[in-house]
């Protein structure tokens, strides 16, 4: 039975080792109850009520993980600020290693602020976003040092998943030494890149959503046998055994090779609460899954399960071994 199937792919989770290389970012809540109108310009003025900062980006990613279960490294790079510092401890609560996450004063920890607002007895929505971004990585000696960690490290992991969301910390260097540990170790190498996927070939495979497969193909995608197409000539392009394709209510597409597109439909409710960090979500949950001796149909179907019960959540959120266990449970009653 194919339930039965997948929780006996969670329960391998907490034996298997997982990497995660890339660009660490500093979450920031800010919630508010709005107050009044100002007399200066016609905006609300809100009440402040609480900011919480949490793990976002390839962070993001490495929490997910523990929260399934994995043992989890994190290689990345944060600023020795108020908010590396905070990325670094709750990581460390949560149970990630974080001996590779290297906090340095010559870079800014990248901060996305969300503002979220509401009357007093509402819900809080988000109501604008404000970026503090650090600027592009490119100190030699850093980078160095991040590439010795990753050498050493990458050699230990079941799997490895890239992170990159174009601050420039995974260079070619870093990318040559996955493709190689790939090959060597026949573990799987995932990518996660919002704007540099064709950079990273060779690897194993990677799970972007449908807007990000019609900027790597230049063309808009109008019907679900040009999608087929399309991600297919991506995939090929890239050297992938597969490729994830998110869709969001319309759940995710699976292209492996030798197969015939998958379509899984999404579970959980129709209308998400919030999708923040849900691509970290699932392809945390497709990395383990393959390094627990999933198909990639069945890491597919897991990870499709993992994110229809993240974005069900406020905020920067992640999802529990137990969680995923109850919500394949609840289909097969």
């Amino acid at each position: 039975m194919a339930q039965e199937r997948l929780l006996k792919i969670i329960r391998r989770f907490p034996e298997r080792r997982l990497l995660i290389v890339g660009d660490s970012i500093a979450d920031k809540f800010l919630y508010g109850a709005i107050s009044r109108v100002s007399r200066e310009a016609p905006v609300f003025i809100l009440r402040h009520e609480s900011t919480e900062t949490v793990p976002g980006g390839a962070a993001n990613c490495a929490l997910n993980l523990a929260a399934l279960g994995a043992n989890v490294s994190l290689i990345s790079v944060a600023g020795k600020d108020e908010a590396g510092m905070a990325l670094r401890e709750k990581l460390a609560a949560a149970g990630v290693n974080v001996d590779g996450l290297v906090l340095s004063e010559k870079v800014q920890t990248t901060e996305k602020v969300r503002i979220l607002a509401g009357h007093s007895h509402s819900n809080r929505q988000q109501v604008i976003r404000v970026d503090y971004e650090s600027a592009p990585f490119k100190d030699a000696s850093l980078r160095e040092t991040i590439n010795a960690i990753l050498k050493d490290a990458i050699s230990a992991a079941d799997a490895a998943i890239i992170s990159d969301y174009n601050y420039g910390l995974v260079d070619e260097h870093a990318i040559e030494l996955a493709r190689e540990t790939q090959r060597a170790k026949k573990i799987p190498v995932l990518v996660d890149s919002r704007f540099r996927l064709s950079e990273f070939s060779g690897l194993t495979a990677a799970t972007p959503n449908e807007d990000e497969v019609e900027h790597l193909i230049g063309e808009q995608i109008a019907s679900t046998a040009q999608l087929e197409a399309s991600a297919l000539r991506l995939k090929e392009k890239l050297g992938y055994d597969a490729l994830l394709v998110t869709r969001g209510g319309q759940g995710m597409m699976l292209l492996e090779n030798n197969a015939a597109p998958l379509h899984i439909p999404a579970v959980g409710a129709d209308q998400p609460v919030d999708v923040t960090g849900a691509g970290d979500t699932v392809i945390a949950t497709f990395a383990l899954a393959l390094a627990s001796e999933s198909s990639f149909a069945d890491a597919a179907r897991l990870a499709n399960y993992a994110g229809g019960l993240v974005v069900m959540k406020r905020g920067t959120a992640s999802v529990t071994a137990a969680e995923l266990e109850h919500s394949i449970n609840d289909l097969k009653s």
